[in-house]
Parts: C-alpha cells; sequence; structure tokens
C-alpha cells in the first residue's frame, strides 16, 4: 500500500508534536514503521489520507461497538450542535445518561461525569482514600488506568509498548503508596492485606485485563477479590473503561457476577467523544463535594455532545446485541486458530465477547503479564505489519486487544481470515 501521505503527516508532526502523536501508543514505537494518519470512517471501514480503506479492529480503541458513523449517533450529535456545544452547567440530558448507567451497570448507585477513563480512575482513587482514611493501592502488573502519578506503576498500554516500566515526574514518595501484584494471583494480594492489614484504601483492577493483551480472569480470582477486600475494609475498585459495555450490558462485573464498590467508565458512554465516568455505592460517592469533602471538579463534565452520543449508544445496547457479538468473536477467533495450525504456528489466543489478543510463541494458557512478555513480540510485529498491508487494522503494539462490533459481518470476517491467511503463510 502506498502511504506517502501518512509519510510526510508524521514528519510535519513531529515539528510541533511530541513524536508526532497525542498519545503514545500511535506512534507505532512498539510496532516499527509509522503511524496511519486517517480522514474517515464509515461501519467498520476507515480510510487513510493516501485513499487505502482498512477493516477496523481498533475501534478508536473500543467505544465504536456500534460501527464508525452510526446515523443514531451521528443525528444525535449534530441536533445537539445546533442547539449548544457546552454550558458549564447542568442539563436533563446529564440526569438521562446517569439513570441509564444506574439501570445497565450492577454496582453503580450513584455516578459521576468526567472527561477521560485517566480522569475517572483518577478520581475514584483518591475518594477510595478520602472514604477509607487509607493512603496504600494496590493494582496489577500489566493493567494500565490511565496516566495519573499513583497509577503509573509497572502499568501496561502504551507503558509497556515503549519498555517504560513508570515515568519519570513521578514522586517515589507517590509510588511508595502504590503496590503493584501479579494479575490472577490470588496469594499475592493474601499476601499484602496481611502485610498491610487496615492499610489499603483501595484495590484497582481491570477485571479482564486489557492493556497488556486480553486477559481474562482466572476462575476464583475476582471472587476472592472481593471477599478480601470486604473483610478488609479496602474498596474493590473494577476499572471498566474498556470493558464496560463491551463484554456483557453490564460489563465484566454483569458476565462474572463480581459486583465492586466503585466502577470506572470511559471511552464507550460517549459514543467515541472524550469521556469518562466513576460510580457505585452511594454511601461512599456522597463523600464526593459538593455533598461530601473529596474535592472533584471539571468544566466540561458532562459535556452535552458527549452525553447524548453516549445515551443514543448504550440505548441500541441490548443481552440479544452481546450473544451475537460473542458469536462472532468466537468465529474469528476459531478462524485464526485454525489458520495458525494449518501453518503451523504456536499461536495462544485469548478473547472475551468483542475482545481478543494473539499471543505468538506463548504459554498455551496466557494469564499473567509475564507471560505476555515472554511472547514473541517481533512475530506480532511482522504480522501487524503484513496485515496492514492487505487492509486490517490492528491495534499497533502486542499489548493491545482487538475489538469486534455491530458491523463485524461474516462477510468482513472472512476477508480478514483470508488476510490473516496470507499473512501467517509469510511468517
Amino acid at each position: 500500500m502506498d502511504r506517502r501521505k501518512s509519510q510526510s503527516l508524521i514528519e510535519r508532526a513531529a515539528r510541533s508534536i511530541p513524536g508526532g502523536v497525542n498519545s503514545p501508543v500511535r506512534a507505532f514505537k512498539g510496532v516499527g514503521g509509522n503511524p496511519v494518519f486517517f480522514t474517515s470512517g464509515d461501519g467498520v471501514y476507515l480510510q487513510d489520507v493516501d485513499g487505502n480503506r482498512y477493516i477496523d479492529y481498533v475501534a478508536s480503541w473500543g467505544p465504536m461497538i456500534l460501527g464508525h458513523g452510526h446515523h443514531g449517533v451521528v443525528e444525535a450529535v449534530k441536533h445537539q450542535a445546533d442547539l449548544a456545544l457546552g454550558f458549564g452547567a447542568p442539563t436533563e440530558q446529564e440526569i438521562e445518561l446517569a439513570e441509564l448507567v444506574v439501570d445497565m451497570v450492577p454496582s453503580i448507585e450513584k455516578v459521576r461525569m468526567v472527561n477521560s477513563g485517566t480522569e475517572a480512575t483518577m478520581s475514584a482513587i483518591r475518594l477510595a482514600r478520602g472514604f477509607t482514611g487509607r493512603d496504600l493501592i494496590v493494582k496489577f502488573n500489566g493493567c494500565y488506568h490511565g496516566h495519573s502519578d499513583a497509577l503509573l506503576v509497572k502499568a501496561g498500554s502504551g507503558v509497556l509498548t515503549l519498555g517504560i516500566p513508570s515515568s519519570a515526574g513521578v514522586p517515589e514518595a507517590v509510588a511508595a503508596q502504590t503496590l503493584s501484584l501479579p494479575f490472577n494471583d490470588l496469594d499475592s494480594i493474601r499476601h499484602a492485606f496481611a502485610t498491610y492489614p487496615e492499610q489499603i484504601a483501595a484495590v484497582i483492577l481491570e477485571p479482564v485485563a486489557g492493556n497488556m493483551g486480553c486477559i481474562p480472569p482466572v476462575p476464583g480470582f475476582l471472587e476472592g477479590l472481593r471477599t478480601l477486600t470486604r473483610a478488609d475494609g479496602s474498596v474493590l475498585i473494577f476499572d471498566e473503561v474498556m470493558t464496560g459495555f463491551r463484554v456483557a450490558r453490564g460489563g465484566a462485573q454483569a458476565r462474572y457476577n463480581v459486583i465492586p464498590d466503585l466502577t470506572t467508565l470511559g471511552k464507550i458512554i460517549g459514543g467515541g467523544l472524550p469521556v469518562g465516568a466513576f460510580g457505585g455505592r452511594a454511601e461512599i460517592m456522597d463523600h464526593i463535594a459538593p455533598v461530601g469533602n473529596v474535592y472533584q471538579a471539571g468544566t466540561l463534565s458532562g459535556n452535552p455532545l458527549a452525553v447524548v452520543a453516549g445515551l443514543t449508544m448504550l440505548q441500541a445496547l441490548d443481552d440479544g446485541f452481546y450473544d451475537e457479538l460473542e458469536a462472532r468473536t468466537n468465529y474469528l477467533v476459531e478462524g485464526l486458530q485454525a489458520l495458525a495450525v494449518k501453518h503451523g504456528l504456536s499461536i495462544t489466543i485469548n478473547h472475551v465477547c468483542g475482545m481478543f489478543s494473539l499471543f505468538f510463541d506463548a504459554a498455551k494458557v496466557v494469564t499473567e503479564f509475564d507471560h505476555v512478555a515472554n511472547a514473541n513480540i517481533d512475530t506480532f510485529n511482522r504480522f501487524f505489519h503484513a496485515m496492514l498491508d492487505q487492509g486490517v487494522y490492528l491495534a499497533p503494539s502486542a499489548f493491545e486487544v482487538g475489538f469486534l462490533g455491530a458491523q463485524h459481518t461474516t462477510e468482513v470476517l472472512d476477508a480478514t481470515l483470508s488476510a490473516a491467511d496470507r499473512a501467517l503463510s509469510n511468517l
């Protein structure tokens, strides 16, 4: 594929934007080469500045579950834009979205809108500390919860892709308040609670990890966390920025029937516009200002454009939608597994309803970060570029997941498998 315009644009961008991108994973540092610059999206397809078309499995990192340019979402945004872009004041639509989120997510009794997933997790951590009067936070290796200081310790996503286990600019005193443990390892969390009894404010995790590749919870892991945090008086936080409304109508907590104290959300509840939210038990949420003494604020929180887009998208999702999404994911994964056998390749594929990841030359069962770190990243990178050259856009990192949505029809999936067949034959 000819991508000379994208090449020219990244060179131009680098003169005014650090690295030429506004989020590190977009830079293709993990896979090599240069990023693709896009101009439009239609359903499951993207078009770049050079006129090339791609089947999209990034979906703006998750939220485009109904496809790009969904008519209802676009029309709702256009209508609101004609009325006003924003007020910095309350609107009725904010209430409607809050009520819908409360109805859909089992753990949420009250919810606060913010502007990003990072802001949601940062605020949830502050709230947990204010509610418990404790300082320590537990997270898990490879789980990424945004770039706030307290959570940028052994993080996933772009941090793993760049090979940076933490970040300059994070004070040691802040990092020291965060314990990072192996994912899917209950013994480590038991040891942490035994070592720091009644000192841990919160345990935060992606219930299905998505920032070191797709790593589902092993049986009993989430249930064990719920039991241990409740016994210690610690707040259990599910970061469902990625899994919320994607792996089930009520998120991962509904799928696995484990109810946290707080939940963070993002991406999809804005229909693709910048947005985030955190919510949970009313007893905890009522510690947030203006009714409580834990301060959190945002001028653009609950922006009406994002609210109406999110409302329209969430109203289109029902349990039947997820049954079909899971069937399509299974179809793709089974096809990829058959191709791996055909070409004599060792590929482990993890997947959970609309999310999937390929790990080359990895453990047969990939359940935690060390398994991911020992996978063959070079082979993934070659596969990524082979697929890109055939018009299939995967996440540009072995540590990210692929996303399916409503527009990934059997015809689209078969085209993807045909491209994968050719790509795998050359590895």
